[in-house]
């Protein structure tokens, strides 16, 4: 979920900066083959999350999900580091994602 989570925040914070193409490099296979629909998502948990990365995809003119091996990634994770100890200045305008689930499926 937390992938989900950040995916959602960044997708967020592009469409806040009015950016019309967007390419997302992910460590997550799993994340991207979800959102892109070639995965079947077996968590029900997950569910509300893809469907809500997928809307807000729908919002950029082109949009690309490339999948980068976490070996390859470092990197990445050294800028998420510092990103988790630098009070970003637009935090105030980051909603947290408020998902309830239900006892029964969307379609009973």
């Amino acid at each position: 979920m937390a992938e989900y989570e950040a995916c959602i925040l960044g997708l967020k914070m592009a469409i806040d900066m009015n950016v019309y193409e967007l390419l997302i490099i992910r460590d997550s296979d799993l994340l991207i083959h979800h959102v892109k629909g070639e995965w079947a998502v077996k968590n029900s948990k997950i569910i509300p999350y893809v469907q809500y990365v997928q809307n807000l995809c729908k919002r950029f003119c082109k949009i690309e999900f490339i999948h980068t091996p976490r070996i390859q990634n470092e990197l990445a994770d050294d800028i998420a580091t510092i990103a988790s100890i630098i009070k970003h200045p637009y935090t105030d305008y980051i909603d947290p994602l408020d998902i309830e689930l239900k006892k029964h499926l969307v379609h009973c």
